[in-house]
C-alpha cells in the first residue's frame, strides 16, 4: 500500500490532472494592484475561485452600502432553497408592512400570497424592497429575527467590516459594510445556480394575484453590456452614493468587481468594468487537481472487490499572471494496491502542490466508495469462481 509509482508514471499523473474545473483553492501568488485611477470611494477587484484580491482601494472602508445589502437576503433565501427548508414554489402571505416599504419595489399588495419564485425574482432583478422584506418575514417571523440570520451569516463568512440593520438597505445609522465584504457575499451568492437562472434576466413581468403587472428591469446593466458579466447587485442611495457589485466569467476564468460610493450611476457602472477588464487582460486561472477526475485503478487486497478508482479529496487550482507559470509543481503519490477494509474518503495516498519548491498544498487520495473485507463465503465464492 506504502509502495509509489515510478517517477516517470507520476509525471505522466500529473498530465491527467491538469484539467480545467469550476472550483478550488489557491495560495497567494500575485500582489494587489492600487486602483488609483478609480474615483469611487472604495473599490475592489477579487478572484473567484481562490478569493485573492486582485485590484483594491480602501477595500474595507466601513460605509453604507444601499441595496447592495439584498445580496446577504437573497444568499440566506437561496441556503434555505438549497436546505429544503423553502420551495420556489411556495406560497408568501404578504404583510401591511412589507408592502409599505420605500425607494425601489414592485408594488406587492397585502394580505395576498406570492410564490417565493416570484419575490426572489423580483430582488435580483429589479431589487425590490417590498419583496426582500416579504422574503424575509416569510423565513424568519420578521425582518428583526431575520437581520440577526444576516449577521450570524455575515460573521461565518468573516465579513468583519459589516453590521446589517435591516434587509433592504434602506439608510440606518448603525448599517455599513465595505468593498471587500461585498464581494465576499457576491463570492457566496454566485456558487448557487438558481441565481444565475434570475440574475441574467433583463426585462420580465411580474404577475400579481390581482391579475396586473409590474415589469422588472434589471438594474445591472452590466448584464446587458459587459462580455461575460452574469449577476450581481446596484445599490444607490443619496448616503451611500452609486455602488456596484458584479460578476463575470470568460473561459475558465470568474472576476467580481466592487465600487461603493461612486459621484453617478455612470460612473459606477465605468469603474467597474474598468476593474473586471484589468483583471481578465492581466491574469488566468492554473487549474491544477480535479476531484471528480479518476486518477487511476488500483488493485483491492483482501476485498470483496478487485479493482477501485482512486481520486483526489479536493481540488486545486492557481491564479498567476499571464504568461507566468507561477512556478507551480504537482507530484502524485499512488498506491498499488488498497487493502480492505477501507471507507470512502478515507486517504489512500497524497498528492503534493509544490510552488518554487516549497510544499503550499497537500491533498489526499481517496477511493470514492467503501472497500469491506472479504469474508468467508466471499473467498469460497472467488475460488469457485477461478475454478
Amino acid at each position: 500500500m506504502k509502495k509509489i509509482l515510478t517517477a516517470f508514471s507520476i509525471s505522466l499523473l500529473i498530465y491527467v490532472i491538469i484539467l480545467t474545473i469550476c472550483c478550488g483553492s489557491v495560495v497567494t501568488t500575485v500582489h494587489a494592484e492600487q486602483a488609483d485611477d478609480i474615483t469611487s470611494k472604495s473599490a475592489v477587484l477579487m478572484d473567484y475561485y481562490s478569493g485573492e484580491v486582485l485590484m483594491k482601494k480602501d477595500e474595507h472602508k466601513k460605509a453604507p452600502v444601499a441595496s447592495m445589502v439584498k445580496m446577504m437576503t437573497i444568499l440566506l433565501t437561496l441556503e434555505e432553497l438549497e436546505k429544503g427548508e423553502l420551495q420556489l414554489s411556495d406560497m408568501v402571505t404578504t404583510s401591511e408592512n412589507a408592502s409599505s416599504m420605500g425607494g425601489s419595489q414592485v408594488f406587492i399588495d397585502p394580505y395576498v400570497e406570492y410564490s417565493v419564485e416570484d419575490l426572489l425574482k423580483s430582488v435580483i432583478i429589479a431589487s425590490a424592497n417590498d419583496a426582500s422584506v416579504a422574503l424575509a418575514e416569510h423565513i424568519a417571523g420578521s425582518e428583526e429575527g431575520f437581520v440577526k440570520l444576516m449577521n450570524k451569516r455575515a460573521k461565518a463568512l468573516k465579513m468583519e467590516d459589516t453590521n446589517y440593520e435591516n434587509c433592504t438597505g434602506l439608510p440606518s445609522p448603525e448599517q455599513y459594510s465595505s468593498a471587500y465584504d461585498s464581494a465576499l457575499v457576491l463570492k457566496e451568492v454566485t456558487k448557487h445556480k438558481i441565481y444565475h437562472d434570475y440574475s441574467t434576466i433583463w426585462m420580465e413581468d411580474l404577475i400579481h394575484p390581482s391579475g396586473r403587472k409590474t415589469g422588472l428591469v434589471n438594474t445591472n446593466r452590466l448584464i446587458k453590456y459587459f462580455n461575460g458579466c452574469d449577476g450581481g447587485k446596484t445599490g444607490s442611495t443619496n448616503e451611500a452614493g452609486c455602488c456596484l457589485s458584479a460578476t463575470a466569467k470568460r473561459g475558465d476564468m470568474r472576476l467580481i468587481g466592487v465600487i461603493v460610493g461612486a459621484k453617478d450611476s455612470k460612473t459606477r457602472f465605468n469603474e467597474c468594468s474598468k476593474l473586471l477588464n484589468y483583471g481578465f487582460a492581466n491574469f488566468e486561472n492554473i487549474f491544477l487537481v480535479n476531484s471528480e477526475q479518476k486518477l487511476a485503478d488500483a488493485t483491492v487486497s483482501k476485498g470483496k472487490i478487485l479493482c477501485t478508482g482512486l481520486y483526489a479529496k479536493e481540488n486545486y487550482t492557481a491564479l498567476v499572471k499571464k504568461g507566468e507559470d507561477g512556478g507551480y509543481s504537482v507530484e502524485v503519490n499512488l498506491p498499488n494496491s488498497v487493502k480492505a477494509p477501507v471507507k470512502a474518503d478515507e486517504s489512500v495516498g497524497k498528492i503534493v502542490v509544490s510552488k518554487d519548491g516549497v510544499i503550499v498544498k497537500e491533498i489526499d487520495i481517496v477511493t470514492n466508495e467503501n472497500l469491506e473485507k472479504m469474508g468467508y463465503m466471499d473467498t469460497l465464492e472467488r475460488i469457485i469462481d477461478k475454478w
